[in-house]
């Protein structure tokens, strides 16, 4: 063969490959994801509201993603510490942060010095659920009902112990903002996370709690614990009976926690909407609506903008009750 045969058939041959790899992109990580197990980081303890509801989204989406999301839970810190975990995680969408009203919107009044932001570092997803909170007393407080409670909380030589899942949570400023509309007397006792707070309650360690009310309302109906009033702004179908906190001489008290997912700000978009179709469709399924409409819990799959926007809301919102309340963590 001659050389300029050669030659020929070589630049054939490289026209060829070129051709064919113009026709076959190759695949970006967006495409291919996931590739490996997913971390689902929950801020507080095992048995919380948080937990019970990434537990019930990890399986969901392990099974739709073909990979396993494994439930990582960090309490400390009112979410604290876990917020920094996934802040400073690689923005690759193998780490996921079940943030909330805290981590996500309070803790930033509450905290002089916040190690993170959470809208500087993070990329909303979308929420997961919301609900009231359930407030609750030990069966040895003589009080049945808000009225006959913030009465005992009044009267001189009152000793009234409060618990709640961690320092600037949704449940700690709810019970302040109780505090400051009804000029109830009560000491805040932080604990670790909701199951360390109810197991308190129950014990007698703490006189009252408003706890979210996929936790609170089995002890409550199991007559563990004696149910005053649910924190939201509408008697909830699940459970008629109990009255909300405004209607029981509180006009005008509302307090909704509220979750959602949130991922390493720089988290491709294309995986952050993979996310979100993913978590909205664990949401939907008929099992999972079923179980959170008989807990008194709304699900949610907002878009990640939307959720952006509520983010940014209720930061203004809980920085104007963490004023009134005069509450600090630090």
């Amino acid at each position: 063969m001659s050389i300029k045969t050669n030659s020929y058939l070589l630049a054939t041959s490289a026209l060829i490959a070129a051709a064919a790899h113009a026709q076959i992109p190759a695949q970006t990580p967006a495409q291919t994801y996931p590739t490996k197990p997913i971390r689902f980081v929950v801020g507080f303890g095992a048995g919380g509201g948080n937990d019970m509801i990434a537990r019930t989204l990890s399986r969901k989406m392990t099974d739709s993603m073909g990979q396993q999301i494994v439930v990582d839970n960090r309490a400390g810190g009112a979410g604290i510490v876990a917020a920094v975990l996934v802040a400073k995680a690689p923005p690759d969408g193998y780490t996921l942060f079940a943030g909330s009203i805290s981590t996500l919107a309070t803790n930033v009044s509450m905290h002089s010095k916040l190690p993170y932001d959470p809208v500087r570092d993070f990329a909303p997803v979308t929420t997961t659920t919301s609900s009231p909170y359930l407030c609750l007393v030990n069966p040895a407080v003589p009080a049945a009902s808000i009225k006959e409670f913030v009465a005992l909380a009044k009267a001189p030589g009152s000793k009234i112990n409060y618990a709640s899942a961690g320092s600037g949570g949704g449940n700690h400023l709810s019970q302040e903002l109780f505090k400051a509309m009804t000029g109830a007397n009560m000491v805040h006792v932080p604990y670790k996370g909701a199951a360390e707070q109810m197991t308190a309650l129950i014990a007698g360690e703490v006189q009252m709690s408003c706890i979210q009310v996929q936790v609170a309302l089995p002890q409550a109906r199991a007559g563990r614990l004696r149910a005053l009033a649910m924190t939201s702004e509408q008697r909830l179908p699940v459970a008629p009976d109990i009255p909300t906190v405004a209607e029981s001489g509180v006009p005008g008290f509302e307090a909704v926690s509220w979750q959602g997912m949130v991922v390493p700000a720089g988290t491709p978009p294309a995986i952050v909407k993979r996310l979100h179709a993913e978590t909205a469709k664990a949401l939907q399924a008929p099992d999972v609506l079923q179980r959170l409409t008989a807990e008194g819990t709304t699900a949610g799959g907002i878009t990640p903008e939307a959720f952006a926007a509520y983010i940014k809301s209720e930061i203004a919102k809980w920085a104007k009750v963490v004023k009134i309340a005069g509450a600090k963590a630090d």
